[in-house]
């Protein structure tokens, strides 16, 4: 049986007044603001998703279930009675910042992985709707869950510096992007000793970009798009920031050495080989 648009709108007031779900809010607006501040998220261009069934019981979702009448692409039998916060499509990161809830959407994926409802702050012809990257996002989150992972964020930012990085033919290559930014910063390669997915260039939004996407986050928290974009995973929206920062940081490094006309040394193999040994 479908629910009635009146015990829709009840259930979205609840769900969006749920007091485990404030700090998530908060953290929502203070990575729009970085996101916004350091360019990364021009116009509408950014999104993210985060799955926070894991805030809700199995009597709450088992209401949730009454409304699952989209039908999805493909189905994701990974992702059944799960519930994601994600970002609406067209929304800008600036306005985020000041009203998250505004700008946010719920998706719950139904009992059998193949439909989806969409639950906003508004309803009907108002109400926010998920990313374009959804099927991505989707893909990816049903991969962390088969994996057992403990990372529950996917983020997708415009970084500058990465995506001047793709536009250089010598940096064309998963080994050339990887051996470029570990060089620049030994933070690069403590934090992300698995370096980065690379993945040459796809149409955007389509089924195609999720599926190679999801291979390269088989090894790495960090999928860097050709010409496009970055995607990364967190246990929080903090921490998939901070591994796209700590990326952003190595490539202003050589863009900054280039700049003065000279090549930079980048760290030898010898110091990496001691970094790595420290990191076992």
């Amino acid at each position: 049986m479908i629910g009635n648009i009146d015990n829709l709108l009840n259930l979205a007031n609840d769900i969006f007044q749920k007091k485990e779900l404030k700090p998530v809010f908060t953290q929502v607006g203070t990575i729009a603001r970085y996101l916004w501040d350091r360019g990364w998220a021009e116009r509408n261009a950014g999104n993210f998703s985060i799955n926070v069934t894991g805030f809700f019981s199995d009597r709450e979702l088992d209401h949730l279930s009454s409304y699952p009448f989209f039908p999805l692409s493909k189905q994701y039998p990974g992702l059944v009675r799960t519930l994601f916060l994600l970002s609406g499509t067209g929304t800008r990161m600036r306005d985020v910042v000041e009203n998250p809830t505004e700008h946010i959407c719920f998706v719950y994926i139904s009992d059998s992985g193949s439909a989806y409802h969409i639950i906003s702050e508004n309803q009907g012809n108002t109400a926010v709707k998920p990313s374009s990257e959804l099927a991505t996002h989707l893909a990816i989150q049903q991969q962390l869950l088969q994996k057992k992972s403990t990372e529950k964020v996917v983020l997708h930012a415009h970084i500058t510096e990465l995506i001047a990085l793709t536009q250089l033919s010598p940096f064309t290559t998963e080994a050339a992007v990887n051996s470029l930014l570990w060089g620049m910063h030994p933070e690069t390669l403590l934090f992300l000793p698995d370096g980065v997915g690379y993945i040459p260039y796809i149409l955007p939004g389509t089924e195609n970009i999720a599926m190679a996407t999801v291979r390269g986050f088989e090894k790495h928290k960090v999928v860097l798009w050709e010409k496009h974009g970055c995607m990364a995973v967190g246990k929080s929206l903090s921490e998939a920031f901070d591994n796209l920062d700590i990326l952003a940081k190595s490539a202003r490094i050589y863009f900054q050495c280039k700049s003065t006309g000279m090549e930079p040394e980048g760290l030898s193999n010898s110091q990496l080989k001691e970094i790595r040994d420290n990191l076992a």
